[in-house]
């Protein structure tokens, strides 16, 4: 999230939305400086599996699945914040924020999964979604300079699905108003849409990039 935030700071329409961000996991990073930014990575990994768990039963406890949605996020500001503002920034745990970020993103999909949605639709969602970072991540090795493309399907759009899918669930158990279909259901199609959307964006931007030139390594 904090590589997201930086990233799209640079982008005008969304410039205020980062900057509110980076600002308010600063803050939120003052109390715990003195915590190893791979300790908080790890922290982020168990709230999204605790978000599978909790929203498992019906029930208040779907409540616990939406907070544990919003602690994954936080602390995936906070590892980079921390790194960041006591030197601690290294290779291997930009490696390691990445990876767990791609595990905290199957547990999102594993929760519209426990909602109803169907297998192969969350199937579709989980590779859509590791192909838009596997392109990101060999077009940067190729000599990208930057993100390529800013696009619906960044990590804050992957933690927003989910939630709203507890959030549904908890208050309307009978399913999405005039479609009755399960929340996860719903949520799996939107995030799958989007998935496709942001992949076709980041393509776009990768191809005019290196068609400019001077973008190779």
């Amino acid at each position: 999230m904090a590589g997201w935030s930086r990233a799209h700071a640079h982008d005008a329409s969304g410039s205020a939305l980062a900057v509110g961000w980076l600002r308010a996991i600063h803050l939120l990073a003052r109390p715990v400086l003195g915590v190893p930014p791979d300790v908080l990575t790890g922290c982020g990994v168990l709230s999204a599996l605790a978000a599978v768990w909790a929203a498992s039963p019906a029930g208040d406890a779907r409540w616990l699945a939406v907070a544990a949605i919003v602690a994954t996020g936080v602390f995936d500001g906070l590892d980079g914040a921390v790194a960041l503002r006591t030197g601690r920034a290294r290779p291997l745990g930009a490696v390691l924020d990445a990876a767990a970020d791609r595990l905290t993103e199957l547990c999102f999909v594993a929760v519209l999964l426990v909602l109803g949605a169907p297998a192969g639709w969350c199937a579709a969602m989980a590779v859509l979604l590791l192909l838009h970072e596997y392109v990101r991540a060999r077009a940067q090795a190729a000599g990208l300079r930057g993100p390529g493309a800013i696009t619906v399907s960044e990590r804050p759009t992957r933690l927003i699905v989910p939630a709203v899918a507890v959030t549904g669930a908890a208050l309307a158990p009978a399913g999405t108003p005039w479609t009755g279909w399960p929340w996860g259901t719903t949520c799996v199609v939107l995030g799958t849409g989007l998935s496709l959307i942001g992949l076709a964006h980041l393509w776009v931007g990768v191809a005019r990039a290196f068609g400019r030139g001077g973008e190779r390594g």
